[in-house]
């Protein structure tokens, strides 16, 4: 039984665990989004958000220890400049991972780590949906106002074969 055992070791002792999953979160905030194994991938996952969530806040205290884990003067200074003002307003779920099947060699299941704020193609209609549907139901004022709009074609219609005679 796996009790009280979260991280995925990836067959790794744990300074080259700590060093590939440093390298790869470095990679992945410059170049925004990475092609890796799906068990890598959601490794990454629970390395790199907390170290995004501390980027919101720009003071030395967190920059320090975001430098601990990173170990990369330019990946720090662009992850506290650019990244962190587009995961402002974010409250987490700052990476997605999309599946691509599977390796030709190995067979292992691949798949696309990516930012979330950096592909535009599924934030532009997340904020058309929004916009367009709710969650709520209809109130009453709805009910109201398609009542009298039905009404109104009936009496018309009433009125003119009136006229017609």
């Amino acid at each position: 039984m796996r009790h009280n055992r979260k991280i995925n070791h990836l067959g790794r002792k744990s300074a080259h665990r700590k060093a590939l999953l440093s390298n790869m979160a470095c990679s992945l905030i410059l170049h925004k989004r990475i092609r890796t194994t799906l068990a890598k991938a959601k490794a990454l996952r629970l390395y790199v958000e907390p170290l995004l969530t501390k980027s919101k806040e720009d003071t030395t205290h967190s920059r320090r220890i975001v430098f601990s884990y990173l170990r990369q003067k330019e990946v720090v200074s662009e992850l506290f400049g650019e990244v962190a003002q587009k995961i402002a307003n974010r409250p987490g779920g700052y990476t997605r991972i999309l599946k691509l099947g599977n390796r030709l060699g190995d067979n292992a299941e691949m798949c696309m780590i990516e930012l979330v704020d950096y592909n535009t193609t599924y934030t532009d209609v997340k904020k058309e949906e929004v916009k367009k549907t709710t969650r709520r139901r209809r109130s009453s004022s709805a009910k109201k106002e398609e009542a009298p709009a039905a009404e109104a074609p009936v009496e018309t219609a009433s009125e003119t074969p009136a006229k017609a005679e």
